[in-house]
């Protein structure tokens, strides 16, 4: 497994330099399968490793533009007191069992901007899974504010690790 601090891009997408984060984990499982849990809501709950996700509400997901609410709690952090809280996720990438990326809409005003994904590259039996997290659109208000990034590559990988139990045990929607 690998993990990058605030760099720029390498892949599809092309970040200002320190402006993404990635990590990088092998999961012994089809892509698809590993797809199946990154496009069900509640599947984004059950990965998460900062512990502010706390439910989701809606459908799985099937095409950009698509849209579900999380239900959020950001005391885990211990850095900003926003109390409960829900964003809505809007999937804004989405190619089946090979890439799906979204943005956050919330209450925050103008809307923060980043980007958050994750790209499979099926390896026989085994899949290379990145995560990453883009804040090179991201308003400048929130850019240059300096409260990004939300996360570090820590929590990128840990999640991978959350995602890779959940796959192996057979995540079960809910």
């Amino acid at each position: 497994m690998t993990d990058s601090e605030p760099t720029s891009s390498s892949g599809a997408d092309a970040a200002a330099p320190g402006t993404r984060l990635e990590a990088t984990r092998v999961i012994a499982a089809p892509a698809d399968r590993i797809f199946a849990v990154l496009c069900d809501p509640d599947g984004h709950v059950a990965i998460d490793s900062s512990g502010m996700l706390q439910s989701a509400e809606g459908s799985v997901v099937t095409a950009p533009g698509d849209r579900f609410v999380v239900h959020m709690d950001r005391e885990s952090l211990g850095d900003y007191d926003l109390g409960r809280y829900d964003v809505t996720v809007i999937i804004t990438r989405y190619v089946p069992g090979e890439e799906i990326a979204w943005t956050i809409d919330g209450q925050i005003r103008p809307p923060i901007g980043h980007t958050y994904g994750y790209r499979l590259t099926p390896l026989g039996e085994r899949t290379e899974v990145v995560s990453y997290y883009d804040w090179s659109e991201a308003h400048p208000k929130w850019r240059d504010s300096g409260i990004l990034p939300v996360l570090d590559a820590s929590a990128l990988k840990a999640t991978l690790g959350i995602l890779e139990r959940a796959v192996r045990r057979g995540y079960v929607r809910g």
